[in-house]
């Protein structure tokens, strides 16, 4: 019998992550493998699951054998092929309910969708127990009437950094959050960010692959690896030019995979690293003139808008439940929406 491999899909313990919070497990059994109840088989293999977990994947399409899905109770053969999509663990250490406001755009019995300011943190971790996300949630949740006494808990699937703003979507039972991890997994989750960057574009659509992995030397950040190679996860991002400023431009990215930091990875790695980010060099004038005016306008521009200038801006999903498809969309925050106008100002007035 081989063992799992366990391509846990997370991001760090703190919240400076895009990634997906899911774990990927696969295994093909041996020549004399007998019959058994594969909710039988996985809860034997893998740690810290219940059955209820395993019976949730399974009914969410979680649970394939060779490249199909199967119900809990079907019996494994010789050489089948496993292949499981978990929601990650619950995290170890004890988080509390806090009373923090949050911007809720969406909620049923199901998911809720949160319209996250800059700044929070996303997830507890390291450094980060309280004033989260994840706390503010817990407090939400804890005002809700109990419904089957089931208690509601946060269920995310996936983070965006602190400093990024925009749509992220929980799970409210053990069903949803499944269905929402096997959807990331399979890349049919529509994601779109809106960034400001800094450089124009000489084609205005393109994409974007390579691997990233933390940087060899500088172990803070993330950096790009050739794709197919050994080191880093597969990334892929799409953009598209919005608007072109002369020294700076407006994108939409379409993500294809939530590796950390991936956009702002990215575009750093094409030479058009996001407007204000502060950890990969967009934070200095990396376009324009020499001049003391310039330098003041960029200087006013960071000004509006001290980090990096990206936003969640639309996340659309099937619905776990009813099955039909949900799309929603925000509205640019106003430090992005007040840097983006200054640089528009701007644009017309250097082209007369």
């Amino acid at each position: 019998m081989q063992e799992f491999d366990d391509d846990i899909e997370i991001g760090d313990s703190g919240s400076e992550s895009d990634e997906e919070l899911y774990e990927h497990y696969r295994v093909v059994t041996d020549r004399k493998q007998e019959p058994l109840r594969i909710d039988k088989f996985l809860f034997n293999r893998i740690e810290n699951i219940s059955r209820t977990r395993i019976q949730s994947a399974a009914e969410a399409g979680c649970i394939l054998v060779n490249q199909k899905p199967v119900k809990s109770n079907y019996k494994i053969k010789p050489f089948d092929e496993i292949v499981v999509v978990l929601p990650q663990k619950p995290a170890k250490y004890d988080v509390k309910a806090e009373n923090i406001p949050i911007d809720i755009v969406y909620e049923d019995d199901d998911v809720v969708l949160i319209n996250k300011k800059p700044g929070m943190v996303v997830h507890p971790g390291l450094g980060n127990f309280s004033g989260t996300l994840v706390n503010a949630l817990l407090y939400h949740f804890e005002q809700l009437p109990a419904k089957q006494d089931e208690p509601y808990r946060p269920g995310l699937v996936h983070r965006i950094d602190k400093f990024t703003s925009g749509l992220i979507i929980a799970a409210k039972n053990e069903f949803a959050m499944a269905h929402l991890a096997k959807q990331f997994f399979d890349h049919t989750i529509n994601r779109r960010y809106n960034a400001l960057v800094w450089g124009e574009f000489d084609e205005q659509e393109g994409t974007v692959v390579g691997n990233i992995a933390r940087h060899q030397r500088f172990r803070k950040i993330f950096t790009v690896y050739p794709p197919g190679g050994e080191i880093g996860k597969h990334a892929v991002t799409h953009y598209k030019v919005l608007e072109s400023f002369g020294h700076t431009s407006l994108i939409e990215c379409k993500l294809e995979t939530g590796r950390t930091h991936q956009i702002r990875v990215h575009m750093q790695h094409i030479g058009h690293p996001v407007f204000s980010d502060n950890t990969y060099g967009g934070d200095k004038i990396v376009r324009g003139t020499i001049y003391t005016k310039y330098r003041q306008f960029v200087d006013n521009c960071f000004a509006l808008i001290p980090r990096q200038a990206l936003h969640a801006r639309s996340l659309g999903f099937i619905h776990p439940k009813t099955g039909k498809e949900m799309y929603f969309e925000t509205e640019l925050p106003a430090d992005f929406l007040a840097a983006t106008e200054k640089w528009r100002a701007y644009s017309k007035h250097i082209k007369l």
